[in-house]
């Protein structure tokens, strides 16, 4: 089956509707995860997700579930839930726009991981600018002050890496399947494996935290639909960088909800952070190998 003509416009507005989306996300999850388990939370936000597939698993019925890559939509689920458990560590425990930003990391990972596993080659220039990034991530990483790491920040970086490998994996599956079919498998997978650590962590939530929790799943969903359907559109390392625009998002929504406001270096290395995903977004297509 051949690859899919790319389409950059499209995929770009793809983009953006899904970092508004997560952006809402993120703040559902740190509300809900100040008074709540961090399996909890992740399980939620799955279980939600899956529910509100509901509607097309049954209009497509088993015939249009049946997949012939379940290997890869697993590899997509390990990478895609570790992320989450990470990320949503992040969120309860820094600034909402910080975890944000780690968690959004992805670009500077995802063109080797795109140029390792399905053989898009990133420009040259892309080196300099990924150090560029790197630089700004070890700025909110090692702040300064009493400790020399902070783990909760250490953990959101990782996150973007793990995201990161998801990603591409979503451009890889893409050529094969549909955007709802990957996101059913998706939410189907890592509900199932959420679901073991409820057995030892479940916490009945409360009528306010529960609504959080539903937002955040259904806003998910509509992420991953606008986020799949955009890395089908247009390669892994271009759409990475868009959306960076999640971050600006979540910095208003931190701002007004917690009155949030950056230290000085997490800000400069927001700055850097976000300056190396310009600078990427401005190279020219990436070269398939040959």
């Amino acid at each position: 089956m051949q690859p899919r003509e790319d389409d950059l416009r499209r995929g770009a507005l793809f983009a953006v509707a899904a970092a508004a989306s997560f952006a809402v996300v993120g703040a559902c999850i740190k509300g809900a995860s100040l008074s709540m388990p961090n399996e909890v939370v992740v399980f939620f936000r799955n279980a939600v997700a899956l529910v509100a597939l509901l509607p097309w698993i049954l209009r497509v019925r088993l015939r249009g579930l049946v997949t012939h890559h379940l290997r890869d939509h697993m590899l997509r689920a390990g990478f895609g839930l570790a992320a989450m458990y990470c990320f949503f560590y992040a969120l309860q425990h820094l600034q909402l726009a910080e975890a944000v930003l780690l968690n959004y990391s992805t670009p500077l990972f995802i063109p080797f991981i795109a140029w390792l596993w399905i053989r898009e080659t990133p420009a040259p220039i892309i080196i300099p600018v990924t150090l560029l990034g790197f630089v700004g991530i070890a700025l909110i990483i090692n702040p300064g002050g009493e400790n020399l790491l902070r783990w909760p920040a250490l953990i959101g970086a990782i996150s973007g890496l793990l995201a990161a490998t998801a990603m591409v994996s979503i451009r890889r599956i893409s050529r094969v399947e549909t955007t709802p079919r990957i996101v059913f498998y998706f939410s189907l997978l890592s509900t199932m494996i959420s679901a073991v650590p409820m057995l030892w962590a479940w916490q009945t939530p409360t009528p306010v935290v529960l609504a959080m929790m539903v937002t955040a799943g259904l806003m998910a969903l509509l992420g991953q639909l606008c986020l799949t359907q955009a890395y089908s559109l247009a390669p892994a390392a271009r759409v990475g960088t868009i959306t960076y625009v999640s971050v600006i998002f979540a910095a208003g929504i931190g701002w007004l909800i917690w009155d949030e406001t950056p230290t000085t270096l997490a800000a400069l290395g927001a700055v850097l952070v976000i300056t190396a995903c310009i600078l990427a977004s401005w190279q020219r297509k990436p070269r398939a190998a040959t």
